[in-house]
């Protein structure tokens, strides 16, 4: 084989229109392995740990990285890559109404009422955010790494006139039923969710989807994420207030959930106390030691409708084999599904190692994040701000999270692979195809038990049962509840020491 590194200055693309361009390339004829991406520190680490060599660049360069067949022709995978580039530029000639230049001249064009959804890099999104609120409207942030500073200033502002900054780092939110960035479709209620996380936010949505197929009235009419750090000291739940105030004064709203990743405590105090004040019904789904797990919460909001929670699905029980290491490695997409399961596993084997840890005293060093793999239990939260510097969300772009998945299946000491794999717009159309190929490969050589958790509906675009049947068919245990999903890794693992205490 042979490698051709080739860097473009002032060349750009978006992380989503490169991950699709690299996997358009690599289908060409002698193609072995092709990564066209900016060259960010993120993805120069990647390229090098592939094992190019890439020239001294910029982050403002895009790097185009091939791995060929010996008779392979260069030009040719160029001109591919060039072919695949192509519908990324601007068309030439004019058009009979000029594109709007700013956010706000944008909105201008617009009727009252409509949500400014900002999707550029960090470094961008405050100005963008800010033109949509001086011009009058909410604003979804679906843009991460932006400065804390930034976001308590714009929702400061928009809390003074009376406007809702969902976000930053707001993946999911549904407005009158429509899905905004990674939200599952389902069907409409009497239901509202204040959502400080994403995934938290969808595993609701789909455990109450499921619910609501056999049980009357049960279903989602908004829900409004406000960011994950909203409910943090820095931050003290500005949004969050907003939303439950729109939520209580809608007519149609019967039942409100708050959700939200571990927030500070002094603000999950005001937080009862301001819900305690609305006069909807308000129950409160805030993660943390000691507190309920997401599907309890689900469970809670079905008694709060009168209702007994059903049975939560489980597929390919039968494909757990035996547990031969004794340490739990947890590779997410999710930030709040990745805390559930820590909080879970942390009180069950003790400390958990992470890059979003539950403790500064159990963080991941700088080296550590490079391998993803340490002598202790671990979980990673592929979907973190230091994980997605100038790459694809890991719900869009799988790459890093399969990698260690095969790490992880490698190592001895693993004993159990808990996973999660998140439906929705905007996610990949076709996850599993990509997943199951990772996972038969990872059980290969020891039939490691692989349980994932499933979080989506059967109204999803790519198809729930058609994921969790190819999910199934290449190994792994499927649960719709990540709870359900961790407790059996947990379980498992607990047989492995029964046997050695005898």
């Amino acid at each position: 084989m042979k490698d051709h590194v080739e860097l473009r200055s002032g060349a750009y693309a978006d992380s989503v229109t490169l991950l699709q361009v690299s996997r358009a390339v690599q289908s060409a004829p002698g193609v072995v392995t092709a990564q066209v991406a900016m060259a960010t520190g993120l993805n120069l680490e990647v390229l090098a740990g592939m094992g190019f060599d890439v020239p001294d660049s910029s982050p403002n360069d895009m790097v185009v990285a091939l791995r060929l067949d010996d008779d392979a022709d260069v030009a040719t995978a160029l001109a591919a890559v060039d072919a695949a580039l192509a519908p990324t530029r601007p068309a030439s000639g004019a058009s009979e109404v000029a594109p709007p230049r700013t956010t706000g001249s944008a909105l201008r064009r617009t009727g009252p009422g409509s949500v400014a959804l900002v999707s550029v890099p960090g470094a961008s999104a405050t100005v963008e955010a800010m033109d949509a609120l001086e011009a009058g409207h909410d604003v979804m942030i679906f843009s991460d790494n932006v400065p804390v500073a930034e976001e308590v200033a714009l929702k400061t502002y928009a809390a003074a006139r009376g406007s809702l900054v969902m976000g930053p780092d707001c993946g999911t939110a549904v407005i009158d039923g429509i899905g905004l960035g990674f939200a599952n479709t389902v069907r409409p209620g009497r239901i509202g969710i204040v959502a400080a996380s994403g995934t938290g936010c969808q595993q609701l949505l789909a455990l109450l989807h499921h619910a609501g197929a056999t049980l009357d009235g049960v279903g989602v009419r908004h829900a409004l994420g406000v960011g994950g750090r909203d409910l943090s000291a820095a931050v003290g739940g500005l949004a969050t207030r907003e939303a439950l105030r729109r939520l209580d004064a809608d007519p149609d709203i019967d039942l409100v959930v708050v959700v939200s990743k571990p927030p500070a405590p002094e603000v999950a105090e005001a937080l009862a106390r301001d819900a305690g004040a609305l006069d909807t019904t308000v129950e409160l789904g805030l993660l943390g030691r000691g507190q309920r797990d997401l599907t309890a919460v689900a469970e809670a909001v079905l008694g709060r409708l009168g209702h007994t929670a059903p049975g939560w699905p489980v597929h390919g029980a039968e494909n757990s084999g035996p547990v031969t290491g004794p340490l739990l490695r947890g590779l997410f997409v999710g930030g709040t599904l990745c805390d559930e399961s820590m909080l879970m596993a942390t009180a069950a084997l003790g400390p958990v190692r992470s890059n979003i840890p539950l403790s500064d005293d159990l963080s991941l060093s700088p080296d550590e994040r490079g391998d993803l793999l340490v002598d202790d239990h671990t979980m990673i939260d592929f979907g973190d701000d230091a994980l997605t510097q100038g790459r694809a969300h890991p719900m869009i772009d799988p790459t890093l999270r399969n990698d260690q998945l095969a790490r992880a299946a490698a190592d001895p000491a693993t004993g159990v692979i808990l996973l999660d794999l998140v439906l929705g717009h905007g996610a990949e159309p076709d996850p599993a195809a990509l997943l199951a190929p990772a996972i038969s490969a990872a059980r290969a050589d020891r039939p490691i038990p692989v349980i994932v958790s499933l979080v989506g509906t059967d109204l999803d675009p790519q198809g729930l049962s058609a994921q969790r049947d190819a999910l199934v068919a290449a190994g792994a245990e499927v649960h719709l509840s990540n709870a359900a999903a961790t407790r059996r890794a947990l379980d498992l693992l607990s047989h492995l020491e029964g046997k050695a205490a005898r």
